[in-house]
């Protein structure tokens, strides 16, 4: 458990890494401080599902309470995966590229509880993700 929150923790860290420029120090603080969409994958243990929804709608609540999320866009959907077992993707925006990195520890032990019910599966680790850049289709 403790490998898959480190490594939780690890992917945050590095797709801001990925983000920002350590040449210029006032460019990667521009950076950090705007919003950043991202797009998580879980794969959940077989018969946890009830459980792992409950956690995610508690762990929205945070985000929410903590100001480290915009109230939209955040879509939650369920897939049917491999061997008759489920997934979950979840989009939301961060107020900031370094809201993560300033987790509480009440997230932290929130992104540790969603590590503990999910699984490596399909050659993907239990949770993935990062960065996504969110289009807005042109109106009619």
């Amino acid at each position: 458990m403790k490998n898959t929150f480190a490594l939780i923790v690890f992917s945050v860290l590095a797709l801001n890494g990925c983000t920002t420029s350590s040449s210029h120090p006032k460019q990667a603080m521009k950076i950090k401080d705007r919003p950043e969409t991202v797009l998580v994958t879980y794969h959940v243990k077989p018969g946890m599902e009830m459980v792992f929804e409950h956690l995610l709608s508690q762990a929205w609540e945070t985000y929410r309470s903590e100001h480290m999320a915009f109230a939209e866009p955040h879509v939650i959907v369920r897939e049917a995966e491999e061997n008759n077992t489920t997934g979950y993707v979840e989009i939301f925006t961060w107020v900031n590229h370094a809201a993560p990195e300033k987790a509480s520890d009440a997230v932290k032990k929130l992104w540790a509880q969603e590590a503990s019910l999910c699984v490596t599966r399909g050659g993907h680790t239990g949770i993935s993700g990062g960065e996504v850049e969110p289009i807005v289709p042109p109106r009619r």
